[in-house]
């Protein structure tokens, strides 16, 4: 199951999507695992990191300032989970957020990792994303969270569930999206489209699909 996130760190608010991918990637260069979001205000937002603490966010943002990896910071304090919300465990409140939080993402370009022989297309940057905006953090590559997140039967799941492919057909989990109902899922596709919806009932997914985890219950 997913568990509650941390203290983030905010390292920019931008006018521009293409200014808040800069800083993203500028980020993952450096071994950072950052990811960028649309804001309610219109602004585009740059944050990374899960901390226990906020000392702890603040210590790391410093050491990186200092290194002129990053111009400022801001301290982002954990959302309350849902999961510790009496009464909203069991309901459709968090799914509904983790979906809107999802939709809200698209069209706009997907710029997170890239592709390895190993680990196969790395788009669950998407999910962390998701999640982490939510207050919940999850494993960080698709096949972590292939692996780690509850099996739930194609039938079964609802959503907010995450969807998983084996793009390639090589035996291996590749590519995952968020189930957001209906029969469509929204992920991002590859590098250089932007993120989407599409039909788990097309040939082409259908054909490749590999299972439902469930991180929320």
């Amino acid at each position: 199951m997913a568990v509650s996130a941390g203290y983030a760190i905010q390292v920019g608010a931008f006018a521009k999507v293409d200014n808040a991918i800069r800083m993203t990637e500028l980020l993952r260069e450096q071994r950072i695992e950052a990811y960028y979001f649309r804001h309610e205000s219109g602004l585009y937002k740059v944050r990374f990191g899960q901390y226990p603490l906020r000392s702890k966010a603040e210590a790391e943002a410093g050491k990186l300032m200092r290194r002129n990896i990053i111009p400022d910071f801001f301290i982002v304090h954990p959302e309350i989970s849902a999961m510790e919300i009496p009464g909203v465990i069991g309901g459709s409140a968090l799914r509904n957020r983790l979906i809107e939080t999802a939709v809200n993402y698209h069209g706009l370009p997907y710029c997170w990792g890239g592709t390895s022989p190993d680990e196969g297309f790395d788009c669950s940057g998407l999910a962390v994303a998701v999640y982490n905006l939510n207050g919940l953090s999850i494993p960080r590559t698709c096949r972590e969270q292939y692996r780690m997140g509850q099996n739930v039967s194609g039938a079964d799941m609802l959503p907010g569930d995450l969807v998983f492919f084996d793009i390639e057909r090589t035996g291996q989990v590749s590519h995952v999206g968020i189930y957001i109902g209906g029969s469509r899922f929204i992920h991002a596709p590859s590098r250089n489209q932007t993120i989407r919806t599409d039909s788990l009932l097309s040939p082409y997914f259908q054909s490749r699909f590999t299972g439902v985890r469930r991180y929320v219950r």
